[in-house]
């Protein structure tokens, strides 16, 4: 990852990447949600139309 996601929320550094469906974001621990916070750095999910990433903590 070239650059630090931020926090779409808040600006803070985000954690990972959530996609359900039509609405997508960059979240910091705060506001991710469970599923996000459930995965382990640098892994991945996906699951119909919903796509969550976890980034690995070497690149934040």
């Amino acid at each position: 990852m070239a650059e630090k996601q931020k926090c779409e929320h808040c600006e803070r550094d985000a954690i990972g990447f959530q996609s359900f469906g039509c609405c997508f974001a960059y979240v910091c621990e705060e506001h991710a949600d469970s599923l996000l916070l459930a995965l382990k750095p640098g892994e991945k999910q996906s699951f119909g139309e919903c796509y969550i990433e976890r980034f690995d903590t070497a690149d934040i």
